[in-house]
């Protein structure tokens, strides 16, 4: 069931990403607008359209979240298996993505203090996005 729901929510969100998703929301909305009034924009003209995007946005939240989690778990992978293969770098680092919010915050703080002094760190990425 896994694999069958994370391909058709990995397709499913691939797709809804195009142009062509977008266009054919839009042509949607554009005959929706021009039916209105053919049907006097009446109240159930207007639940057509109201219903139709509250069911669409309702089951795109569980798409895009699951193609969203595998995602990151691939990226945190790789960040994982970049830091266990550079002997200089802390395997202490691996897995911190289960940490609290709080200990990230810590940890984040302690590297950047590691990084040098503020104008060390300021002049570093002044470097950075002079290289752009």
């Amino acid at each position: 069931m896994d694999r069958i729901f994370g391909a058709f929510s990995h397709k499913v969100a691939s797709w809804s990403g195009q142009p062509l998703a977008f266009i054919l929301a839009v042509t949607i909305i554009l005959a929706w607008i021009v039916t209105g009034p053919l049907f006097h924009f009446s109240d159930t003209w207007q639940l057509i359209i109201n219903t139709g995007t509250t069911i669409v946005t309702f089951l795109m939240v569980f798409l895009i979240q699951n193609a969203q989690n595998r995602d990151g778990s691939a990226i945190q992978a790789k960040i994982d298996e970049l830091i266990r293969a550079v002997s200089t770098a802390r395997n202490e680092f691996i897995g911190i993505e289960h940490l609290t919010e709080a200990d990230l915050e810590q940890i984040k703080a302690v590297l950047e203090k590691e990084c040098g002094d503020d104008e060390r760190h300021r002049l570093s990425i002044e470097r950075l996005i002079r290289r752009r």
